[in-house]
């Protein structure tokens, strides 16, 4: 028959649907990755596509053909199958790839995984969006305050590293100006002493 001709699909999860693999999640003790629930989904998908399409259906449509050539329609039916198979499970692992989904399940496993060991009862929206956004904003924004103060913070400190070295080389400047206006006023007096020498030695005797 040409159902067990048929190419078989999954990874080793083809004899258990998403209903069994949920009850053994259900079990204590038992952990289902959701990666693996996804993928069980598809092949149990594909296989209810492949049964759907079986060859008998198939040669239901199409009678005539498969009375003049039913090799070449099981042919067909299995190249169609094929196909078919390869070209669903390429478009869904585009949308994992595309949607980095498998990385997601495997976070949304370890946040479940955390969680366990958590004793308060988990986040319920009340039925008042107001009241719901404001619980589920109020830690961010609790968060960028914090994160704001702190840059504040840091950047008050380094303005006043800024206002202490421009204070200091401004007493530093007055300190040259005070030496300068020291040494000129030295030099003019030393200036006027050596005209007055001179005036006293050109004096006649």
């Amino acid at each position: 028959m040409a159902e067990a001709s048929s190419v078989n699909v999954g990874s080793g999860c083809e004899d258990k649907g998403p209903e069994e693999l949920s009850q053994e999640s259900a079990r204590p003790g038992t952990i289902i990755s959701r990666v693996k629930l996804f993928d069980t989904m598809v092949d149990t998908f594909l296989q209810k596509l492949v049964a759907a399409g079986s060859f008998q259906r198939f040669t239901d449509y199409y009678k005539s053909f498969y009375q003049l050539q039913p090799e070449m329609t099981q042919r067909i039916h299995d190249k169609f199958v094929t196909q078919l198979q390869t070209s669903i499970q390429e478009e869904i692992s585009e949308i994992k790839a595309e949607g980095n989904l498998e990385a997601v399940l495997i976070a949304l496993d370890a946040i479940v995984e955390e969680s366990k060991d958590r004793k308060e009862p988990a986040w319920r929206p009340s039925g008042i969006p107001e009241k719901d956004l404001r619980s589920a904003m109020a830690p961010y924004l609790l968060q960028q305050r914090g994160a704001l103060q702190r840059r504040v913070q840091k950047q008050e400190a380094e303005n006043r590293q800024l206002a202490d070295a421009v204070l200091a080389g401004r007493r530093q400047l007055e300190e040259l100006q005070l030496q300068a206006q020291a040494r000129q006023q030295a030099w003019q007096a030393l200036h006027r002493e050596q005209k007055e020498l001179l005036a006293v030695l050109k004096e006649p005797e």
